[in-house]
C-alpha cells in the first residue's frame, strides 16, 4: 500500500526534514537564472524591484513563465537525489503503490479536470462576457503551448511529489496513521500560497479553496493508493488555466486566449469547487475504480511495516 511503502525503521521524521530543507535549497538554486535576469534588467539600473509583482512584469510573459517554471526543475532532481540516497527507496516507491506508474489513470484524470475547467469557464464567459476580452496571438500562444506543456506538467509534478509523495509519507512514518498525513499536508499545501496576490486581494476566504484542494488530491492519492490522478489533475488545473485565461491580478500573465479584465472579489465561486465540483469528482473516480473501505484508507491506522522497496 502507498504509505507504508515509506515505512521504514531508518526513515526517522528527522530525516525528511533534511530533505525538505535540501528540496528547498534546490528549489532556491533554480531561481538564480531568473533572480539575476531580474537584477540586471530592472530599469537598467541593476537593483531589485520592491514588490515581486513588478519582478514578474519585468520579462515577456513567456519569458518569465520559462524562467520560473525552469527553477522546478532543480527542486525535482533535488526530490530523486534524497529518496534515493537518504531514504534509499526508489521514486516509484514515492508515486504507487502499483507495479509501474499509470499512465492511463494520469490521463483520465487530466482529460476529466481540462473538460471540468473549460466548461466552468465558458459558464463565466456567456454569463459575463463584458469581463472577458479576446487576448489571442498566433506566435506567442504557440510560444506558451510549447513551454507551458514542458515546464508546467514538471511544476505540478514537483509540487505533487513534495506533497503527496515525499511528506505524505513523511508525516506517516511520524503519526502511523492517515488522517494527519492527508490534514498536514492539506494545511502546508495550502499555506504556500498565502502570498499570492489573490490573496491580498480577496482575503483570507481564499484559503479555503487552497486548503480544499490540497485536501482534494490528499483524498484522490489516499483512496487509489497512488498519486497518478493527483498528478493528472494538477497538471490539467495550470495548465488548461494558463493557455485560456489571464488578468492583471494573478503572479503573472501568460499569452492566452483570454484575458479577465473583472475586479477580484470572493464569492461563492471560490468555495463551490470544494464543496460541489470536487465531490462530484470523488464520485466518478470511486466509480469507475471502484474505491471501498474510505474509513479505513483515510483515518486508519498504519502498521509497523518494513517496505520492501
Amino acid at each position: 500500500m502507498f504509505l507504508e511503502q515509506g515505512i521504514k525503521p531508518e526513515n526517522s521524521f528527522w530525516k525528511y526534514l533534511i530533505g525538505s530543507i535540501f528540496i528547498i535549497t534546490a528549489s532556491f538554486i533554480g531561481q538564480i537564472p531568473f533572480s539575476l535576469a531580474v537584477y540586471f534588467n530592472y530599469n537598467g539600473e541593476g537593483a531589485f524591484p520592491t514588490d515581486s509583482d513588478s519582478a514578474f512584469k519585468i520579462f515577456d510573459p513567456n519569458v518569465t513563465l520559462f524562467l520560473v517554471m525552469a527553477s522546478f526543475a532543480f527542486a525535482f532532481v533535488g526530490i530523486w537525489f534524497i529518496v534515493r540516497y537518504l531514504h534509499h527507496q526508489t521514486l516509484l516507491s514515492i508515486t504507487t503503490s502499483r507495479e509501474k506508474v499509470d499512465w492511463n489513470r494520469i490521463l483520465f484524470s487530466f482529460l476529466l479536470w481540462s473538460f471540468f475547467s473549460i466548461l466552468s469557464f465558458f459558464f463565466l464567459y456567456f454569463n459575463a462576457p463584458e469581463n472577458f476580452v479576446w487576448n489571442f496571438k498566433l506566435v506567442p500562444f504557440l510560444i506558451l503551448v510549447v513551454i507551458g506543456s514542458i515546464l508546467i506538467p514538471i511544476q505540478t509534478t514537483t509540487e505533487e511529489y513534495v506533497f503527496r509523495g515525499y511528506l505524505m509519507q513523511g508525516f506517516a512514518n511520524l503519526a502511523r496513521n492517515k488522517w494527519f498525513p492527508l490534514l498536514m499536508t492539506s494545511l502546508i499545501f495550502g499555506s504556500m500560497h498565502w502570498f499570492n496576490p489573490e490573496v491580498t486581494k480577496m482575503g483570507n476566504i481564499i484559503m479555503i479553496y487552497y486548503i480544499g484542494t490540497g485536501l482534494f488530491l490528499g483524498i484522490i492519492t489516499l483512496m487509489d493508493e497512488g498519486m497518478e490522478l493527483a498528478l493528472g489533475f494538477h497538471a490539467a488545473n495550470n495548465l488548461v488555466g494558463a493557455l485560456l485565461v489571464t488578468s492583471d491580478w494573478t503572479v503573472f500573465q501568460t499569452h492566452s486566449i483570454f484575458k479577465d479584465l473583472s475586479e477580484l472579489s470572493a464569492g461563492f465561486d471560490v468555495i463551490l469547487p470544494v464543496v460541489v465540483v470536487y465531490p462530484i469528482l470523488l464520485f466518478i473516480f470511486s466509480k469507475k475504480y471502484n474505491w471501498t473501505n474510505w474509513e479505513e484508507r483515510l483515518t486508519g491506522k498504519i502498521n509497523n511495516i518494513e517496505s520492501s522497496n
